[in-house]
């Protein structure tokens, strides 16, 4: 038996510090364990007590009769490592550690955290100040929690790994009062050990568990994460995640336009979409999206039908159903005439919303109209209003529910109009997903649309980072790069760049144009000023006997603006008829380098048009990233356009992802903007770049 399997499965429980005092937080672990009926060892462990709740109690942690699988430890602070230190040494699978005033407490809290997991040594943490957990599949509560004083958990499909102890507490009440069923839940606390990571790899396996549901602060192990979540997408387990901190605007760069567009919140948002994650948007989506899930139906197709009994809140659940991109059919001719053979009195079943004026109406006439929307080839799925008069005869629709459902595999839910708490909480536990909001059966929908087939996140393998020559090495130059030498360094990993000429004066300029047979581009070159276009330093469609004075004037305006001279001018193809992107490299604090592709061009900041996904691309990446964009109908020949060399575009941003993973942590920033995309077999061309480099001696 693992570690983590004694730690959520024990056979036996120590109790360091326990109580006989089921009032006190030290005396609810023992309480919960007897509540819960725990069958297997317990041992309290106090030297004021010979036996506390009808167990022997133990003086110290070498009386014990042998090494638990688990203990709880509920000593102070000051007293947890050595506690933990003898709990480690005797054998001990895992030891939760209640205590706070360690690595959230600051940096001394942080080096008394350091020393608790060297106490531990081998045997395995979790905490220090969390909640513990509770295995309710098994019975088995390894908490102090309050929240486990009210009625016990109802068993269901659904873990809920949460980094706040107060929120799980908070859940756990409301899942209570709705009705909705858990198979573990477990407090990660200050994650000096076990983390969200270690847990979603447990329960991937664990034959209770069909949808992890998660409350994240932040990742302290992403590559340990990325793989425990793919490993659940394989298994078909969805997982659904609520991420604090969504308005955090991250850091921003001060060179490249992708640091000001790709903050943090947006670099999780592009872990979740790569791992096949669903984002809880709200807090209560991280009961209301677990409960629809754990009734694993998946939507084949975007049609709704909503029965209702009462017309303005089944409005409610259409107009969501819209806005959200489903699609509320009336029934079809052979469905309209089934129903309208029920001959129900002021039923309006022609329609859709499908209005059966429950009021007055026996159960089989609800029983049949449900039976007849749910065999209509017209409907993927069916949302179901309970009006005030089903509340207060509950049977007349639940009895009809229960049975419906149980003959169809199509996706049904429940809107509860009027504040029914009781109805909500029958429902779900019968295992019909029921909801207080309209809102909340549209985000169920919408869930089950997207895990409507096997996740498969990460088809097509992304490239694997080469070893950087000295060719490259030499090009790292530490600090900004003009622009001549960031195309260059693009170049060598394989994405387009524009025709140039590096020019040093004026004079040179003029015979340089003329190389390109037309107008062309002219721009200064400093590695101090990167975006020259704001200091008048970029000049378009120049004639090359115009050239010499152009490079002139700007070398004047730019010296005006920075007190700087340029250190040369750099004269460039002219390109039209191109749909110009910006395409960046971010290197998240938490979870690593990331890459945006956007509209590009000056005003890439205010559009804000953009996608992100974690570096390393795979060509699926490429692919979905290009398709979120607003603009994409732009590269697709939209009124009349040219249809963009797409597949060139994906063959560069594999290249640029494959730059950023290569060089490593060499690269602070990059960023190409514009990108031109060119019509259909014309490639791309990179117009203008960014790099800065941190060390050029540090590997990768």
């Amino acid at each position: 038996m693992d570690a983590l399997e004694r730690l959520i499965r024990p056979k036996s429980v120590a109790i360091i510090g326990a109580s006989a005092d089921a009032g006190k937080l030290t005396g609810r672990p023992l309480a919960f364990l007897q509540k819960y009926g725990y069958g297997h060892e317990v041992f309290p462990v106090n030297p004021r007590y010979q036996s506390i709740g009808g167990y022997p109690c133990f003086p110290d942690i070498r009386s014990l009769p042998h090494a638990p699988d688990v203990a709880i430890v509920l000593v102070g602070s000051a007293r947890v490592p050595d506690a933990v230190r003898e709990l480690g040494a005797i054998g001990t699978g895992a030891a939760i550690v209640l205590a706070g005033g360690f690595g959230e407490s600051g940096a001394d809290g942080m080096a008394r955290q350091q020393e608790l997991k060297s106490a531990a040594g081998t045997m395995r943490l979790l905490g220090p100040n969390t909640i513990g957990l509770v295995n309710v599949t098994d019975g088995i509560a390894l908490s102090a929690s309050a929240a486990l004083q009210i009625n016990q958990p109802a068993p269901g499909s659904i873990a809920l790994v949460s980094q706040s102890g107060g929120i799980l507490g908070a859940l756990l009440s409301r899942a209570e009062a709705q009705g909705v069923g858990f198979s573990k839940l477990v407090a990660t606390g200050n994650e000096s050990d076990i983390d969200v990571s270690d847990l979603v790899d447990y329960l991937v396996d664990d034959p209770a568990t069909q949808v992890i549901a998660l409350y994240l602060e932040g990742l302290r192990k992403p590559a340990q994460f990325r793989q425990a979540a793919l490993r659940a997408a394989r298994a078909g387990k969805p997982i659904v995640a609520f991420k604090v901190g969504r308005s955090e605007s991250g850091a921003q760069s001060a060179s490249s336009h992708t640091g000001a567009l790709a903050g943090s919140d947006v670099v999780y948002d592009a872990l979740f979409r790569q791992l096949g994650i669903i984002r809880a948007l709200q807090f209560s989506d991280l009961l209301d999206i677990p409960l629809a899930l754990s009734s694993a139906r998946r939507l084949q197709g975007r049609r709704v039908a909503v029965v209702t009994s009462t017309g303005g809140s089944a409005s409610l659940v259409a107009d969501a159903a819209g806005l959200a991109g489903f699609e509320t059919p009336a029934p079809d001719p052979m469905t309209a005439e089934r129903l309208k053979a029920l001959n129900i009195p002021d039923a309006v079943l022609d329609r859709n919303p499908i209005d059966v004026t429950l009021a007055g109406v026996k159960s089989e006439y609800f029983r049949n109209v449900l039976d007849s929307v749910l065999e209509s080839p017209s409907y993927d799925a069916v949302a179901v209003i309970l009006g005030s008069s089903s509340i207060t005869e509950p049977e007349i629709v639940g009895a009809p529910l229960r049975d419906c459902f149980a003959r169809t595999d199509k996706p049904v839910v429940v809107f509860a109009s009027p504040h029914a708490p009781h109805a909500v909480r029958h429902l779900n536990l019968s295992g019909i997903p029921t909801f207080a909001a309209p809102e909340a059966c549209v985000t169920a929908f919408s869930a089950m649309w997207h895990i409507r087939r096997k996740i498969s996140p990460q088809t097509g393998e992304p490239a694997i980072p080469v070893a950087v020559g000295a060719d490259v090495r030499r090009m790292l130059r530490p600090g900004p790069l003009n622009e001549y030498e960031s195309k260059a360094l693009f170049a060598k990993f394989g994405v387009p760049i524009t025709r140039e000429v590096c020019v040093a004066t004026p004079e040179e300029a003029a015979p340089a144009a003329l190389n390109f047979g037309g107008n062309v581009v002219i721009k200064v070159l400093s590695r101090d000023v990167l975006h020259k276009s704001d200091l008048g330093g970029v000049a378009v469609n120049v004639s090359p006997r115009d050239s010499a004075a152009t490079c002139r004037r700007m070398a004047e305006a730019f010296s005006t603006a920075t007190n700087r001279r340029p250190e040369g001018f750099l004269v460039q193809e002219l390109v039209t008829g191109a749909v110009e992107l910006i395409l960046g490299f971010k290197d998240d604090k938490q979870l690593g380098p990331s890459i945006l592709l956007g509209m590009g061009g000056i005003a890439a900041e205010l559009y804000k048009d953009t996608a992100v996904r974690l570096a390393p691309l795979s060509r699926q990446d490429a692919e979905e990233m290009i398709g979120e964009l607003k603009s994409a109908p732009l590269l697709r020949g939209f009124r009349g356009r040219p249809v963009a060399d797409v597949d060139a575009l994906v063959d560069a941003m594999l290249a640029f992802s494959n730059m950023v993973t290569s060089i490593g942590k060499n690269l602070l920033e990059a960023e190409i903007n514009p990108l031109f995309v060119l019509p259909s077999g014309n490639g791309v061309k990179a117009a203008d770049g960014v790099v800065v480099v941190a060390d050029a001696e540090a590997g990768s």
